[in-house]
């Protein structure tokens, strides 16, 4: 499925219709260029999940908790180097916990990432514009996908 934003505000949004969608355990992973806007959609996942507080890019902290309907376990794999460091994180608690795991530059960890999971690449259109095209593998994910009324 593919969507266009034609603004922030619009990509927050999107994410607000996928946070209300999630459910415990699911896997949502994030892949595009620096400023594409992958903080921005998660903040939106953020506001679904009923999560009052900022949510800012942990770039630098690599992973962040919040709390809210469903715990957000935020992870930005950016500044992580290999595969190793990915799987010295204990990726596997928050991929299979009950929460909902939102990784950003998830492109860096593919293969250990679960086979069912939503899989989101955002692409720089222009300054507000953004392709987001959203692929399903699953049941549950092609679900939440014909759930996605945007």
């Amino acid at each position: 499925m593919e969507i266009i934003s034609g603004s922030p505000e619009q990509t927050r949004q999107i994410g607000k219709k996928l946070g209300q969608l999630a459910k415990a355990g699911d896997v949502i992973l994030l892949a595009g260029d620096l400023g594409a806007g992958k903080t921005c959609l998660t903040q939106g996942i953020a506001w679904g999940l009923d999560i009052d507080e900022f949510t800012a890019s942990p770039s630098f902290t690599i992973m962040r908790e919040h709390y809210g309907r469903l715990p957000l376990y935020h992870v930005d794999f950016y500044r992580l180097d290999s595969i190793d460091d990915i799987y010295d994180l204990g990726i596997d608690d928050y991929l299979f916990s009950k929460g909902l795991c939102v990784i950003e530059w998830a492109e860096k960890g593919m293969e250990l990432m679960p086979e069912e999971r939503l899989l989101i690449e955002i692409e720089y259109v222009s300054e507000n514009k953004r392709k987001l095209d959203l692929k399903a593998s699953g049941k549950r994910y092609n679900g939440m996908l014909n759930d996605l009324k945007v």
